[in-house]
């Protein structure tokens, strides 16, 4: 399978994308995935961001693959219902079955993150039978000096280091079928210093397919380097959540720095 070239380049709008980290039916949010704190409910946070003109949403149960469980499919119906823009969700996604269920929920896209890196025929396997844009690939990264590009991937939020390069991973899965890519920044996270820029170009180096950065987003300033170093899209949470800035407060960044945006 050969994905297509897409994204923001070549004058295709920058999509802003909340992120919803779900736990125990209630958003939350920490620093560098650590002590996670609650921010609120998610069908009441995805109606305020579809209101604001959000382009798109990302939903994360982010303890599902930790605590071996399947994704809070009410959630996500409840979720779903509230907003009509496309609703990417991911967290203990397993197989083609949970992507069906999850597709029944009201799901658009699946993230798959450590299912993936476990058996990496799953990539194909879903892009086969939903189609690649149906899948997004969500690395959680850090920095290391353990790997030829400086960055490794994480499994079970964050909690599990594996000796996997990840931007040999970002490419790996892009043949395999991936439609795009999430790529978090783990030493970014939660720090409100901007998106790890070095991060997003390399990935961007060796993708054919959009780039979604994350992590470390703080002020309206730093969304417009994140795509100029590469990003199709921008995500962001506390920021969003604590309502720091809007996603009108991006858009009008983004534009003001030269991006062309929904």
């Amino acid at each position: 399978m050969s994905p297509a070239v897409g994204g923001a380049r070549g004058g295709v709008a920058v999509r802003v994308v909340p992120c919803l980290d779900v736990s125990g039916g209630r958003v939350v949010k920490g620093v560098n995935f650590l002590d996670l704190q609650d921010a609120g409910d998610p069908v009441e946070l995805a109606a305020r961001y579809y209101e604001q003109g959000a382009d798109e949403l990302t939903f994360l149960d982010v303890g599902a693959t930790v605590e071996n469980r399947s994704t809070m499919y009410d959630t996500v119906t409840r979720t779903a219902e509230q907003v009509f823009i496309p609703l990417t969700v991911g967290g203990g996604v397993r197989s083609v079955d949970d992507v069906s269920r999850l597709q029944q929920c009201g799901a658009d896209k699946i993230g798959v993150n450590s299912a993936a890196i476990a058996r990496p025929d799953l990539v194909g396997e879903i892009a086969d039978r939903f189609g690649a844009q149906a899948v997004v690939l969500s690395l959680d990264v850090k920095r290391s000096d353990r790997t030829d590009s400086g960055f490794v991937v994480t499994t079970h939020g964050g909690r599990t280091e594996t000796d996997i390069d990840a931007v040999a991973w970002a490419r790996e899965a892009v043949e395999r079928g991936a439609g795009e890519l999430l790529v978090n920044s783990i030493d970014a996270d939660g720090t409100k210093n901007g998106f790890d820029l070095d991060l997003v170009r390399a990935v961007r180096a060796v993708s054919t397919v959009p780039v979604i950065a994350s992590g470390g987003a703080g002020r309206v300033e730093h969304f417009a380097p994140a795509v100029d170093a590469g990003a199709d899209a921008v995500l962001a949470a506390s920021v969003f959540h604590r309502a720091e800035m809007t996603i009108g407060d991006v858009k009008d960044a983004l534009r003001e720095s030269g991006h062309a945006v929904r």
